[in-house]
C-alpha cells in the first residue's frame, strides 16, 4: 500500500517520525513536505496530500499540523476526499470502520510522538466495515456531489 504524509513546521518531527515508522512497516511513502522547521501555510501541504489520493497515486494519507483540525478542514475541502482528526484508538477506527476516511490528521501539540504512531497503526490496521455505514457514506458523496 502506498501512504502519502504531509505536515506543518508544528509536526515536522512526528511526521519524521511516522515516516520512519511507515518504512519499517514496509509500506511504501510519498512525502509531501514540509521538510524543515521554517514557517509553512498547512493548506497547501493538505491540498498536495490529498491530489496524491484522488489521482490514484497513494490509497491513503497522514496529515499532521499542531492540532490535526486545520489540515482535516483543509483535506475534506478537497472532492473525494474524507479526513477525520484521530487523537484516540476509538475515533482513529470509526475513522475507517464507519466513515471509510483515508486520511488521518493528528496533531503534534495534542498528542505525543508515541502515541501518533500507535494511533496510525491501528489506523492502517481498520478497514471499512460496511454494513449500515454504507448508506451513510454513500451520502456523504452524494452531498459532496451538490457542491461541485
Amino acid at each position: 500500500m502506498k501512504i502519502v504524509i504531509g505536515c506543518d513546521e508544528a509536526a515536522f518531527d512526528m511526521k519524521e517520525a511516522v515516516h520512519q515508522r511507515l518504512k519499517e512497516l514496509q509500506y511504501d511513502v510519498i512525502d509531501v513536505g514540509v521538510y524543515d522547521k521554517n514557517p509553512s501555510l498547512y493548506p497547501d501541504t493538505a491540498e498536495k496530500l490529498c491530489k496524491e489520493i484522488v489521482e490514484g497515486r497513494a490509497e491513503k494519507g497522514i496529515l499532521m499540523c499542531g492540532t490535526g483540525i486545520g489540515m482535516a478542514i483543509t483535506a475534506n475541502k478537497i472532492p473525494g476526499i474524507r479526513a477525520a482528526v484521530g487523537h484516540d484508538v476509538f475515533s482513529v477506527e470509526r475513522s475507517r470502520k464507519s466513515n471509510d476516511c483515508q486520511v488521518l490528521c493528528m496533531g503534534s501539540r495534542v498528542i505525543a510522538i508515541q502515541s501518533a504512531l500507535m494511533l496510525m497503526e491501528r489506523w492502517l490496521q481498520c478497514e471499512f466495515a460496511g454494513g449500515a455505514s454504507k448508506a451513510k457514506v454513500d451520502r456523504i458523496r452524494e452531498i459532496e456531489c451538490q457542491y461541485r
